[in-house]
């Protein structure tokens, strides 16, 4: 029997996590209801999305780290250097001194060059705006074979297919895929992908629950191992097996053609945030235990558990020839890892705060004279993009203009563009080579990801406002 209840400013009920006592005064520590907490039984997952959530945690952390920096020094601005502590504004360019004393060089548009710069502002009446979702849209991908049409994943319980115009802003009716009944009473879609054929479309939903539809909006198998939200889907290259991560601290490799479970590893001991594929049979995965895990299918051991980060591994991604694993993480590194080793074989420093995301860009050469250098970009709360030369731990270009934290970045399938997506409403593009600012169009919600199409011609942005929005990067 309750004998008294908790509740906030806004009447919300919350829990105490101290226990009742007659002998003394009570102290409350409290918690709103459901809220999720690290370690929790996935049982006890939120009422609202982990995705969002974690996202306004890290943004408060950020802006409390932000406030503190204030406080003992000012940050140089762009175009700013920095030199053995004493500020240089005469060049683009300035030295990074890492924890270990290695030098790194970065390069930052000076204000001359930004003015000199001419930037192309998009206005909202040249994007298309894709209008249905009932709550914000968390996810979107293209289909890798049929450029126009273009995926959807929110909060309503829904993901939409989209025939999106080559010309023109006359948009036929969306498919929908509804995804009730849920396991719970959270109804996100927190991730999709499509298989490499474009013939079949993944979802995971917050309720554990993973989905196979065709691109007619034909519901092809419910897959329900997970005991807690999805967070990452990933299909192989040659399209035979589905990867899934959850918060119960599982992966599960599904076989798609029947929808039942092929295996499930159980090797990390807190939410699994990201997973990828290195080949056809072998996958990386990391976690908010600090931890990643590179797996073979038919193996109930991990192959490598690497260890090297000093907090939640937010994402990892395979460089296009699958040779070099890239991390980010909230200690604000990033780490490139071989399968031929038990270390990491280069650490990436420079962000100010945690790292959220990042990309390789599309490989060209792999050897010989003409070897394309290994191009990571990486997205931070300190509001940067960086990009890198990332076997060799080069900062490349420090791109600033947004005033949050950058969720998504995405290159084009040429890699000569880069565009970066905020919860500042701004989607960004800029030119890779050079470090430029190209593009800005300005939105009416905050951006949780952002994808060029498979011709580098369309460029779509998911949003809180309940919007996917369109660019033609053809203009």
């Amino acid at each position: 029997m309750d004998i008294e209840t908790h509740l906030d400013e806004d009447g919300v009920e919350i829990e105490c996590d101290v226990p009742m006592t007659l002998l003394g005064t009570h102290r409350c520590e409290t918690s709103k209801k459901g809220a999720y907490k690290r370690g929790d039984s996935v049982t006890n997952a939120l009422a609202t999305g982990f995705k969002r959530e974690r996202k306004e945690e890290k943004k408060a952390q950020k802006d409390r780290e932000k406030r503190a920096r204030k406080e003992n020094t000012q940050s140089p601005s762009a175009g700013q250097s920095i030199v053995n502590g004493q500020e240089n504004t005469n060049g683009n360019d300035y030295k990074e001194e890492a924890d270990d004393g290695r030098l790194f060089l970065c390069f930052v548009m000076s204000e001359a060059d930004q003015q000199t710069n001419t930037v192309i502002e998009i206005a909202r009446s040249e994007a298309l705006i894709l209008k249905g979702h009932q709550n914000e849209v968390f996810s979107c991908a293209w289909n890798p074979e049929l450029p126009l049409m273009v995926a959807s994943g929110s909060g309503d319980a829904t993901a939409r297919l989209w025939q999106v115009p080559a010309e023109g802003s006359d948009v036929p009716e969306p498919i929908v895929l509804n995804h009730l009944p849920n396991l719970n009473d959270n109804k996100d879609v927190t991730t999709l992908d499509w298989n490499p054929s474009g013939t079949l479309l993944a979802t995971g939903s917050y309720d554990g629950q993973a989905r196979i539809w065709t691109p007619r909006g034909e519901l092809r198998c419910v897959m329900t191992q997970h005991r807690g939200p999805i967070f990452s889907l990933k299909w192989n290259k040659k399209g035979d097996l589905l990867l899934s991560g959850s918060a119960d601290n599982t992966t599960v490799v599904w076989n798609p053609e029947t929808g039942d479970m092929k295996q499930q590893f159980e090797l990390h001991s807190l939410a699994i945030l990201d997973v990828d594929w290195m080949d056809d049979t072998t996958f990386a995965s990391c976690s908010t235990d600090q931890t990643i895990c590179l797996c073979k299918v038919g193996s109930s051991k991990a192959l490598r558990k690497w260890r090297g980060h000093d907090d939640e591994v937010n994402a990892v991604r395979w460089d296009p020839t699958g040779e070099w694993l890239a991390s980010c993480s909230d200690d604000m590194t990033a780490k490139i890892w071989s399968p031929d080793s038990d270390q990491y074989v280069q650490e990436i420093r420079g962000h100010e705060l945690q790292i959220y995301t990042l990309q390789w860009a599309p490989y060209v050469e792999r050897s010989g004279p003409d070897a394309s250098p290994r191009i990571l970009a990486t997205g931070s709360f300190d509001a940067t993009i960086r990009i890198w030369d990332a076997l060799r731990g080069t900062c490349l270009h420090v791109l600033k203009n947004h005033t949050e934290a950058v969720y998504s970045i995405s290159f084009s399938p040429d890699a000569r563009l880069l565009c970066s997506g905020s919860f500042d409403e701004m989607l960004n593009i800029w030119d890779v080579k050079k470090g430029q600012l190209l593009k800005t169009y300005k939105g009416n919600g905050g951006i949780f990801e952002v994808h060029f199409n498979k011709t580098g011609e369309k460029l779509a942005a998911c949003t809180s406002s309940k919007q996917v929005v369109i660019l033609d990067m053809k203009s």
